[in-house]
């Protein structure tokens, strides 16, 4: 996430950079060792798209400071 948003590593955190769903469950965070986006917790497809053929879990990265 870091290499695609231009930014090193530290910048990450200084500019508070997060990642939210659209249900703002935190699904995803970034590893502060590396700034790869990496799952916070079980992912329950079945949960998330019941009877659905197609599931999408759609989220967007914040930053907090001005790019």
């Amino acid at each position: 996430v870091a290499e695609d948003l231009g930014l090193q590593l530290p910048a990450l955190r200084e500019r508070g950079v997060r990642v939210v769903s659209e249900d703002r469950t935190q699904y995803f965070v970034l590893h502060g060792q590396t700034g790869h986006l990496v799952t916070a917790e079980r992912i329950d497809r079945e949960q998330l798209c019941p009877l659905m053929e197609k599931c999408m879990l759609r989220c967007e990265v914040i930053v907090e400071e001005e790019m």
